[in-house]
């Protein structure tokens, strides 16, 4: 049973779409969460912190144990300034999901180094700072959760997106944090995981319930993820549509790496290029 009776959770960009659904799914399963949200518009300009406390105020009328939280996450003093608030406030920190996000459309050739390291601050630095913040909290309680978000656009070539060049990139550095972080928090029961998920909320120019790819239904992953019930770390867990599929990145049986890779050997650039259609393995057919 999954259950988050008397533990407290954390949930950034909570104020609406999928961070609110995560965090009224935790909150019915008895978790206290604190919402965090700057209030940002979908470019993420802006700030006005009643977003949060709208959301707070909202799941405290359905009977749940909302709390709102102010405080910004791109960079590393908001990110543990938050952690120390939630653990001052209930002694206490059971799991961290880092949501917060936006996408921004830029061309490569358009691409400015502000914007960049804005969408990294965000996407790819916040869960580091988030997570180096918790790590003590969590290690002293005998373990902890921390789920983390990145993005099919990033993991799979089909589903690129032109302009995307920037989230890309900040999605897949979430992934390498992932497989780190879960190796160093085994010992310390601390798991570590992302999910990728697919909803219909602002991001997609949609205001109010969509009627398919719903954000609750999204949520019931990201609970899982957070939960003691989760096994181990180093997992990336998609989820759209009330389907769920982990994965991760696993080397192939017999290679001793990195001698023997157990590839197509190619003394000289001539040789590799004749052998690239044994060597650019097609991939596998969808189960």
């Amino acid at each position: 049973m999954v259950d988050f009776t008397e533990q407290t959770v954390l949930i950034t960009g909570a104020g609406r779409g999928l961070g609110l659904a995560y965090a009224r799914c935790l909150g019915r399963l008895g978790a206290r969460v604190w919402l965090q949200d700057t209030g940002a518009d979908r470019d993420g300009d802006g700030e006005d912190p009643a977003v949060a406390r709208a959301a707070a105020r909202a799941l405290r009328d359905e009977g749940l144990d909302a709390r709102a939280l102010a405080g910004r996450i791109d960079h590393r003093d908001g990110c543990r300034a938050l952690v120390e608030r939630v653990r001052a406030e209930d002694g206490r920190l059971d799991a961290v999901i880092h949501n917060a996000g936006w996408v921004a459309y830029q061309p490569v050739e358009a691409i400015t180094e502000d914007a960049f390291d804005r969408m990294m601050a965000v996407a790819a630095k916040a869960p580091l700072w988030l997570a180096q913040a918790a790590w003590p909290v969590m290690k002293e309680a005998g373990g902890g959760r921390l789920v983390f978000t990145t993005s099919c656009r990033a993991l799979y070539p089909q589903f690129v997106q032109q302009g995307l060049a920037a989230y890309a990139a900040a999605r897949m550095a979430v992934v390498g944090l992932v497989n780190v972080l879960a190796a160093e928090g085994e010992a310390h029961g601390i798991r570590v995981n992302a999910v990728s998920p697919v909803a219909k909320t602002r991001m997609w120019g949609v205001e109010g319930e969509p009627d398919e790819l719903r954000p609750a239904e999204v949520a019931p992953g990201v609970a899982f993820l957070a939960s003691l019930a989760c096994p181990e770390g180093g997992w990336i867990l998609r989820a759209a549509n009330g389907q769920f599929h982990a994965t991760r990145a696993v080397e192939a049986a017999g290679v001793d790496y990195p001698r023997d890779l157990r590839a197509v050997p190619a003394a000289g650039v001539e040789k590799l290029a004749a052998a690239w259609p044994r060597i650019a393995v097609p991939a596998v057919e969808p189960r």
